[in-house]
């Protein structure tokens, strides 16, 4: 039992520390920047159908 209370006071004061240094402040940023696409898609003339 106090091994049980012993982990989850740890998670919870790791919890409280990655709020305090702003791990949570930008969670849209990161998920549009591994989506996007960083150059523009060009057309070759030989990709068109004749």
């Amino acid at each position: 039992m106090p091994l049980a209370l012993g982990l989850g006071l740890v998670g919870l004061l790791g919890f409280l520390w990655s709020l305090k240094s702003g791990q949570y402040d930008d969670l849209d940023g990161a998920a549009w920047r591994a989506i996007a696409d960083d150059e523009p898609v060009t057309e070759h003339p030989s990709d068109r159908p004749a």
